[in-house]
């Protein structure tokens, strides 16, 4: 069956254009256009009667943008799939805030729609829970009203403290209401766990000091790549540790 797919551009030929890639990506991905709306408000008031399954919605339209737009819909009993098709990035954060399935730039193309369009067809109950059994690119932090994106490629450790996880990349510290163990199964691939409250980035290990004077019962600290702060190895550790570095 065919995705009922509901376009919101104040744009007549970037409304055509997407139909035009609906109408190339067809033979994979069958679609059919409920609806078509030059604005925020104007779609408010036809997509709730359209059945629409996917919503295309352009960032800047005038009187209603596709954000408050996405906002308002998303209390529908079955709000519609968001992607936003948009000339602009800096709102990417904001949009996946709204659960967007995907966010594209103008111009778009057919293989980029296609992968939209796929996601919005997987139903929700099993985008999530392929979204639970993917590790995350980003983690997200709450911070003064909004939500920041820290990339995980830029996290140096992972640091659980009473009920909060730091997350420590080379510029500053961010604190996460996440579990330590839960992040170390998703993340397992990138860091590595040196004590039973702290999890270091793999790429980001430069060595290990020596720490104390007891020759007989030495004490190891791990040295990262970009911070002065040295963490302490735990025993049980650190022969797993000792073997990542040459």
């Amino acid at each position: 069956m065919s995705l009922r797919v509901f376009i919101a551009d104040d744009e007549e030929p970037a409304r055509e254009r997407l139909k035009e890639l609906l109408g190339d990506i067809a033979a994979e991905l069958p679609t059919s256009v409920v609806g078509e709306a030059r604005h925020g408000l104007e779609a408010l008031e036809q997509v709730p009667q359209s059945g629409a399954q996917v919503l295309l919605a352009d960032i800047h339209m005038p009187g209603m943008g596709g954000l408050e737009l996405a906002r308002h819909l998303a209390g529908l009993e079955r709000p519609p799939a968001v992607v936003f098709v948009t000339a602009h990035d800096r709102h990417a954060v904001e949009a996946f805030e709204l659960n967007a399935i995907d966010y594209l730039l103008k111009p778009v193309r057919a293989g980029r729609l296609a992968a939209a369009i796929r996601k919005a067809s997987v139903p929700e109950k099993a985008r999530l829970a392929n979204a639970a059994n993917s590790a995350r690119e980003y983690l997200s932090v709450a911070e003064r009203h909004r939500i920041a994106l820290v990339p995980v490629r830029d996290i140096l450790f992972l640091r659980a403290e009473q009920k909060y996880v730091t997350v420590r990349t080379r510029s500053r510290e961010h604190l996460i209401e996440e579990s330590l163990v839960a992040l170390e199964l998703e993340l397992a691939d990138r860091f590595v766990r040196i004590h039973r409250n702290c999890l270091v980035a793999r790429a980001a290990i430069r060595g290990f000091e020596r720490a104390g004077a007891d020759a007989e019962d030495p004490r190891w600290q791990i040295v990262l790549d970009g911070i002065a702060e040295r963490l302490p190895v735990s025993r049980r550790q650190w022969p797993t540790l000792r073997a990542l570095v040459p």
